[in-house]
């Protein structure tokens, strides 16, 4: 794999608007985030496990998911780092955009968003924290790019 020069990356800046977890604008796709060990449900739609490691005591027939995205899960360094400590939350954020900035990695978030198409995608994560883990950050950025087409 090539690596990229820095000049090539560029970070995926954060929203300014504070959103609700659930929360999306008319004419986006609907984008939620939901934990590994919630029941899957038919409103769902597109489920995609979003996380590097498999949730603990879930089987793949358990989880009902489409995909199983782990390239756009956070480097192990950075989910090792942040550990989901909301002390360092802001932190995380702006490194796993970074993380996310790459070509690479925006060409694999287009293909997540054209894979659900016009219907409802889920998030699929195994952290405790429902407020503080990575699917929060990639909603938020799937988000702003669906409103960008």
């Amino acid at each position: 794999m090539r690596k990229q020069a820095p000049s090539e990356i560029r970070a995926i800046p954060p929203r300014v608007r504070k959103e609700s977890a659930r929360e999306t604008d008319p004419g986006t796709v609907r984008i939620s985030i939901k934990r590994a060990y919630e029941r899957a449900e038919s409103s769902d739609g597109h489920r995609v496990l979003v996380d590097r490691l498999w949730p603990r005591g879930r089987s793949r027939a358990d989880l009902e998911l489409a995909d199983w995205v782990k390239e756009i899960a956070p480097s192990a360094k950075l989910r090792q780092w942040f550990g989901h400590d909301p002390a360092r939350w802001k932190a995380f954020q702006d490194r796993y955009r970074l993380e996310l900035g790459t070509a690479e990695q925006r060409t694999r978030l287009r293909a997540l968003l054209a894979a659900a198409g016009k219907g409802p995608l889920t998030l699929v994560y195994g952290a405790r924290d429902e407020e503080h883990n990575q699917a929060v950050v990639l909603r938020q950025i799937l988000l702003e790019m669906s409103r960008q087409h």
